[in-house]
């Protein structure tokens, strides 16, 4: 750690110096952002309730790196150029936005008014499946309770490939998806909107730098690639999902959409709040073990709106710090073949959940696959998402005096297409 990450640093953005503010000066994510009266997106980087225009600081040459690094509405130009070149830049936007620097007000724009687009060009999308205690509640659910997670959950990362086209920004409207669906009491399936629409409560791990195809990397050496952390909602149609997923695992169900919050936080932010594991026994093979802390302490909270009404229900409360597989030992993992990763590569972290009945990142498990309908504050009931709910994930890691925050991941269910 280094300067960047003083607790007691202010900023001349006086919104940025509350206890409960997400984007402290100890944070500085990136995004992309535009206005209605400058309605190009650029780069920005979030301060309090303000964002600040790296392309202009660029062209006023009050930035390291060169020209060009925020000539386009995406983050992974810089992203590409590897970590002396974050942590410099880090630092250059820090000594910019503490008290005592010369007030720069002309490069900010209040988040009121800015549009806030997908912060980086998804070039590949991979979902894991690494929390152990939703890995066991899915194997109970659907299986032997008694051998609940599969013979190699124990030995490494699972995951499959999903679909970078539909990756979206927080805010981003989600269609009820249609799909294939059997019930168990049917002989055909039939063609209709899922009935079982529910969330995911993760994170996504962002690819920096690139590695080369037939290069497998270290734990350690992924770990230097992941450039920063988003949240993420990984939309699942449990009905479609449930018919389609055998022999090769989730599709449709999961391809219709996938919620990214606006604001890359960067490794190097998180920095302070590592923290270790779970014991991982077996001990993993030598390409997957892990020294020092890899994982983040991350409190995440979703919450779940109907349409029309004023309050949102909390219906998870738990924290990414419980993971089993790391998201470095995933990276790992998925470059162990000789897969080369590009620089934008999403790493879903899989489904968040902890042990007690509200730490459960999904409405399968907080419900039961629709057993034990939830209470919410206005008095209905929910088994899974109705249209018109609105379901946000929110997450922050807890500083002394500060914290930082993640922003949110947002999405309000429409009505499916005509079938």
């Amino acid at each position: 750690m280094n300067e960047t990450h003083d607790p007691g640093l202010k900023s001349w953005v006086e919104s940025a110096n509350t206890e409960t503010c997400d984007f402290p000066i100890q944070n500085l994510p990136y995004g992309v952002f535009s206005r209605a009266d400058a309605p190009a997106p650029r780069v920005g980087v979030a301060i309090g309730d303000q964002v600040l225009d790296l392309a202009a600081a660029e062209a006023a040459g009050l930035l390291p790196g060169g020209g060009g690094l925020f000539s386009n509405p995406a983050i992974n130009t810089l992203m590409a150029r590897g970590a002396a070149l974050w942590a410099e830049m880090r630092l250059a936007l820090s000594r910019m936005l503490r008290q005592g620097a010369r007030p720069r007000p002309e490069l900010l724009t209040p988040m009121t008014d800015a549009t806030l687009h997908l912060p980086f060009e998804v070039t590949e999308y991979t979902d894991f499946y690494a929390s152990r205690e939703h890995a066991t509640n899915v194997g109970s659910m659907f299986r032997d309770p008694a051998n609940a997670l599969m013979e190699n959950w124990l030995h490494m990362p699972v995951g499959y490939n999903g679909r970078a086209s539909t990756v979206v920004v927080s805010g981003t409207d989600i269609q009820r998806p249609c799909g294939q669906i059997k019930p168990p009491h049917t002989d055909q399936p039939t063609y209709a909107a899922s009935a079982k629409l529910d969330i995911e409560l993760e994170m996504g791990a962002v690819v920096g730098t690139p590695s080369e195809m037939g290069a497998p990397l270290s734990v350690a050496e992924a770990d230097a690639m992941i450039f920063g952390y988003v949240l993420l909602n990984d939309w699942s149609a449990r009905d479609v999902q449930v018919w389609e997923y055998q022999p090769l695992g989730p599709f449709q169900a999961k391809a219709f959409a996938t919620t990214i919050s606006p604001w890359v936080v960067t490794q190097e932010a998180l920095a302070p709040f590592r923290t270790p594991g779970p014991v991982q026994d077996p001990q993993p093979l030598p390409y997957l073990r892990q020294q020092g802390p890899h994982n983040f302490d991350i409190n995440l909270t979703v919450t779940m709106q109907p349409a029309g009404t004023t309050q949102p229900s909390t219906i998870c409360r738990t924290s990414f710090k419980h993971m089993y597989w790391s998201s470095a030992q995933q990276l790992a993992h998925h470059a162990g073949s000789g897969c080369a990763m590009r620089t934008g590569d999403l790493l879903g972290s899989g489904t968040i959940s902890g042990a007690a009945k509200g730490s459960l990142g999904s409405l399968l498990e907080l419900t039961w696959n629709g057993r034990d309908p939830l209470q919410l504050a206005d008095g209905s009931e929910r088994t899974f998402i109705e249209d018109g709910d609105r379901l946000t994930l929110s997450g922050h890691c807890q500083g002394d005096g500060y914290r930082i925050g993640f922003g949110q991941a947002a999405g309000t269910v429409l009505p499916a297409a005509a079938v």
